[in-house]
């Protein structure tokens, strides 16, 4: 995980070209992960991406919206960020997921904070 990092934070500054195509390599397959993750955890039954599953919780865009951290704990802490948004939808996400293996659940933050319009 600081390699990656590393490489994102060298890409970023444009200092390794080399580091660059890694870590975009790595972020893709990241990306494809948490769309799977998505799908077989049936997020769609209360949220939405590009118009398929339940539009009253639409993510399109969400990766504008909100940083990764706070992606990261609307889905392990979905009460507390409920709370401390005063969200309006409720109920919040079932708390099962927060249990997701560690490596599910960052594959599934990086792929809805990519979701961002383009």
């Amino acid at each position: 995980m600081q390699m990656k990092n590393l490489l994102m934070a060298a890409a970023a500054a444009g200092a390794v070209l080399v580091g660059a195509g890694a870590a975009s390599a790595q972020d893709a397959k990241l990306i494809e992960k948490g769309a799977k993750v998505y799908a077989a955890q049936k997020c769609s039954m209360c949220h939405s991406i590009a118009g398929k599953g339940n539009a009253k919780g639409s993510l399109d865009d969400v990766g504008s919206k909100l940083k990764l951290e706070e992606i990261r704990q609307w889905i392990v802490e979905p009460a507390a960020m409920t709370a401390k948004t005063k969200a309006a939808r409720k109920p919040p996400m079932p708390s099962k997921y927060s249990a997701l293996p560690k490596d599910d659940l960052e594959a599934l933050v990086t792929y809805l904070s990519a979701l961002k319009k383009t």
